[in-house]
């Protein structure tokens, strides 16, 4: 398995960082399988895929590049390059460490990505790494950019669970639930970072990054000795866009959106996890969030420094009787604005 040994001062150092240009290859690897990962991801898919084989067909060079840089256990760096984690950067700001790479250096990482040699023409190319920033950006533009807003705020409410959990339970539950089965604290300072069999790496002294990102997919990155990152999967319950269903009957009684808040408490959640599930604005959530404290049908607490709320026994009940836990339905969903309410990521 892979592992690192991180210093104490390294992994109390460790930060969240929301990253455009790790969302961006991570919506990449989607369309390259050609698979959604979680059912929220569907009509992203299916909407954005057409455009991107059209993308590639164009340009055949392109298509064998994305190929030969997504490996089957292991990304090109240059595709993959580690955030510097100095505030949020735009896509823009990010991308041109993708262009910086010397296009020399370019060939053995994809034969590191292979596992074997370079196919024609791509060994002959002097411009992987620009190639590689435009492909990228152009799935940005086309196909990230349009519902950005939204994904960010998935995003932020991830980074909002993970630090709540964070000061809750301390670093080792933390990492523990970044990736399931993937990654996990082994003690004595090492997190294992994947399955493979690849050499232990020390964190020490570097910066440490934990960086979210929609599709269920993730992978490492670093940069020297200075920065490593960890890019991981939302919490399922945020990245896939389905949830339960808000029943007729409380609809009517509470109003659909104030339901829609209700009926996603069942474990506790902060406002803008709130806002990125359920679609509503900030203001909205926390007004829905006062009516329904007054009505004794939710309570808050606080987590480290997030507010969280959750069901009161009365809530439970309520919600319960519906048959609206767990998306069990209850019958047929309130319709809201043409549509079910139901959660959108």
């Amino acid at each position: 398995m892979g592992w690192w040994r991180i210093g104490t001062d390294s992994l109390a150092g460790g930060r969240f960082v929301v990253s455009p240009l790790a969302e961006t290859i991570a919506a990449l690897k989607s369309l390259h399988a050609a698979a959604a990962t979680h059912p929220g991801e569907r009509a992203w898919l299916a909407s954005s895929l057409p455009a991107y084989r059209a993308r590639l067909a164009a340009e055949p060079l392109d298509a064998l590049l994305v190929r030969a840089a997504i490996g089957p256990t292991w990304n090109a760096d240059f595709l993959t390059p580690t955030p510097l984690g100095e505030g949020e950067r735009s896509f823009g700001e990010e991308v041109e460490a993708v262009r910086a790479v010397d296009p020399a250096g370019a060939g053995p990482q994809l034969a590191v990505a292979l596992g074997g040699p370079v196919p024609e023409p791509l060994r002959s190319a002097r411009d992987l790494p620009e190639r590689m920033a435009e492909v990228l950006t152009w799935v940005w533009e086309e196909t990230v950019l349009p519902e950005w807003p939204r994904r960010r705020r998935i995003l932020e409410a991830d980074v909002t669970a993970r630090t709540a959990r964070l000061g809750r339970a301390g670093w080792a539950a933390a990492l523990d639930e970044l990736s399931p089965g993937r990654m996990r604290w082994l003690g004595d300072g090492r997190l294992q970072v994947n399955a493979r069999p690849y050499p232990p790496r020390s964190v020490d002294g570097g910066r440490l990054l934990f960086v979210p990102v929609t599709p269920a997919t993730g992978w490492v990155s670093w940069e020297g000795t200075e920065r490593f990152a960890v890019v991981y999967p939302c919490a399922g319950v945020l990245a896939d866009a389905s949830g339960p269903v808000v029943p007729r009957a409380l609809g009517a009684l509470l109003g659909p959106g104030r339901a829609g808040v209700l009926v996603r408490l069942g474990t506790p959640k902060s406002t803008s996890q709130l806002v990125a599930l359920t679609g509503q604005g900030l203001g909205s959530v926390g007004r829905h969030l006062k009516v329904l404290r007054e009505a004794g049908l939710v309570r808050r607490g606080r987590a480290g420094r997030s507010v969280l709320y959750a069901w009161t026994e009365a809530g439970a009940v309520l919600v319960r009787a519906q048959g609206a836990e767990g998306g069990a339905g209850g019958g047929r969903g309130v319709r809201h604005g043409g549509r079910e309410v139901r959660g959108t990521t």
